[in-house]
């Protein structure tokens, strides 16, 4: 590992223990009577996201290298399945991370979002979407920025212009990403509350009287390109090269921590999977923040 990553990652437990100190209602629920876990909570989170920064995809080859390579950084490493069932139990604390390291950079106030969705394959064949257990929940669906079509689920980001995510959901591939943004805004009330004349810019699919007067309601002004029939709206201009920047997000997450080779065969196991790509993301933007360094999102870093 760099140096760089092994500070991340000492940084990270560091930030992660003392907020299970201060909230320890945050960890997983487990017995008031029995035997502890040998590896902390702390070290999980910070092992997870070390496996979504280093490219490693199949839990058992990303221990097979954690024995071999990180044995000083973590003293005691479980089994696949162990430490398998841990992180899916461990979905509250990593969304709290999340939500404490976005808060805790320069990021956070700024004051323009980027809302978009990006598909996450979850298979490919016939039989797959019959036999899957995410089967239901997973459906086809169609991206028209890359013209192709899926069977699998919806990553719905709500960014900074910097890349840090402020809001996210997993829906199924036909879900109305207006409605869906609309209930993140619902499900965290204090994110717009602190957040008061926010601008949104999103792409035309985000449209209607009814639902532009909903986020107005929440203190946000929406920008987005008109559709077909419309008169030119406001910030047109801006639209093209904003655009890019919340592709260039999504590359991020696909092309160098790889969304869509998630692994997960469950509803359980996907959400964890992606959450932590999500907290690998805003880990390196907070950590390159605090660190000075020009390009929040890049993770050169921290990646080799």
């Amino acid at each position: 590992m760099t140096t760089e990553l092994d500070t991340l990652a000492t940084a990270l437990y560091v930030r992660v223990d003392d907020l299970l100190k201060s909230a320890p209602e945050l960890a997983p629920w487990r017995p008031r009577v029995g035997i502890a876990p040998t590896l902390s909570d702390a070290e999980l989170v910070t092992l997870a996201v070390l496996s979504a920064l280093l490219g490693f995809h199949r839990e058992r080859r990303w221990l097979r290298y954690a024995h071999a390579e990180l044995h000083g950084m973590f003293p005691y490493l479980p089994q696949q399945s162990g430490y398998g069932k841990r992180l899916r139990k461990s979905v509250a604390l990593v969304m709290a991370v999340i939500r404490v390291l976005a808060c805790d950079t320069s990021l956070w106030s700024d004051d323009v979002w980027v809302a978009d969705s990006t598909p996450v394959e979850c298979g490919r064949s016939v039989e797959t979407a019959r036999r899957s257990r995410l089967a239901g929940w997973a459906e086809y669906g169609y991206c028209a920025s890359h013209s192709r079509y899926f069977w699998g689920l919806r990553l719905h980001l709500v960014c900074t212009l910097g890349g840090l995510p402020v809001l996210f959901a997993l829906s199924g591939a036909k879900a109305d990403e207006r409605q869906v943004l609309l209930d993140m805004l619902a499900t965290a009330p204090r994110v717009p509350a602190e957040h008061p004349d926010q601008t949104i810019i999103a792409d035309r699919q985000y449209y209607g009287r009814a639902f532009e007067r909903e986020l107005a309601e929440d203190g946000m002004r929406l920008l987005r390109p008109a559709r077909a029939g419309e008169a030119e709206r406001a910030g047109a201009h801006l639209f093209k090269p904003l655009r890019q920047v919340i592709e260039s997000i999504n590359q991020t997450l696909k092309g160098q921590l790889d969304l869509e080779r998630h692994g997960g065969r469950t509803p359980a196991g996907v959400i964890i999977r992606i959450f932590i790509k999500i907290l690998a993301l805003t880990t390196a933007i907070w950590h390159n923040d605090h660190t000075g360094q020009p390009i929040k999102r890049s993770l050169i870093l921290y990646d080799h």
